[in-house]
């Protein structure tokens, strides 16, 4: 593993080491993945809830947070809750990817104007 990045390696252990039946909690695991290792760990996650294993993850990730019928919630003034649709970080994402330009002009065009 000291031969891979930092996110390989993450990725090596997620895949290989958790097994079923555990109660598996992440900080933020996509911080060490691109978007397509994401996908690939909703997989590994799915195989392991159809072992017994339940997850708990903070996650600042569209992706990770679209794990089917998965509670997510949302912490602003309070935790609470939320359709994840309605999350800040899936509404800033497809806003972004929607209107890539319109936001680049935005954020740096007319930023400090």
């Amino acid at each position: 593993m000291h031969e891979q990045s930092h996110g390989e390696s993450f990725f090596s252990v997620f895949m290989n080491r958790l097994t079923g039946g555990g109660l598996y909690i992440l900080d933020e695991p996509e911080a060490a993945l691109s978007p397509s290792r994401q996908m690939s760990m909703i997989s590994k996650i799915h195989e392991l809830v159809g072992l017994d294993s339940q997850f708990i993850i903070a996650t600042h990730s569209p992706i990770i947070m679209g794990y089917p019928d998965s509670t997510v919630y949302e912490i602003k003034d309070k935790l609470e809750v939320a359709a994840y649709e309605e999350t800040e970080n899936y509404q800033i994402m497809k806003s972004f990817i929607n209107n890539r330009s319109k936001m680049l002009s935005i954020l740096i065009d007319d930023f400090g104007k």
